[in-house]
């Protein structure tokens, strides 16, 4: 048995969730990934870094690495060499049971959204692989916007193209930028918990 995921009042007519961490248990795998990518090119990615920087487009990360650390990893071919581990590491990849229970439940009753900083290959393989690309309406990937997370524009591009007013949304995420995404737009959300904690914590849009 796993524990259940409470969600904050409201009469939600879509629901937008991240994916990595959240629908997919698979943060730990994209470490992996990024830390072999990056040990390649002679740097390090700390773990705890790389949880704090959870929800950002690919290519910002990069570019933060080489900004942080006086690396000048090409932006391009590290992105790219990064996702071919990780589809190589992805049956090592589980789904997140308490937030598919909220996936189940409501599938075909309200349009569902992934958003994510992944690009949208990577997210598809990965739902693909999990068995439940069917379930969702639309993928906001790192190709379809600006500026990522936490800036609201992941968020609201998904409430767009599933016609449904930010504030009817109900966003589920694991990180503190997703959350800040959320928070930014005007939608309520759910905190998705690490593996090792069985506790959630929720707030209404705009609640701090």
């Amino acid at each position: 048995m796993h524990a259940k995921l409470p969600l904050p009042p409201g009469d939600f007519r879509a629901y937008l969730f991240d994916c990595d961490g959240t629908v997919a248990d698979s943060m730990p795998v994209h470490w992996q990934a990024w830390s072999t990518a990056i040990a390649e090119q002679g740097g390090v990615f700390p773990e705890e870094l790389f949880f704090a920087w959870g929800g950002m487009p690919l290519h910002t990360t990069v570019e933060m690495l080489n900004q942080r650390f006086g690396l000048s990893m090409p932006v391009a071919e590290t992105v790219r060499r990064k996702e071919e581990l990780y589809f190589e590491l992805l049956p090592a990849v589980r789904p997140v049971a308490c937030v598919l229970d909220h996936v189940y439940a409501q599938h075909g009753k309200i349009p569902f959204a992934i958003v994510s900083g992944s690009p949208r290959a990577s997210i598809a393989k990965t739902l693909e692989f999990l068995g439940i690309a069917d379930k969702f309406d639309t993928i906001v990937g790192a190709e379809d916007y600006r500026r990522g997370k936490p800036d609201p524009e992941p968020f609201l591009t998904a409430s767009r193209r599933l016609n449904v007013p930010a504030s009817q949304c109900l966003v589920f995420e694991d990180a503190d930028a997703g959350i800040a995404s959320a928070k930014a737009a005007g939608m309520a959300w759910v905190r998705v918990p690490p593996a090792s904690t069985r506790r959630a914590e929720s707030g209404p849009a705009g609640s701090s």
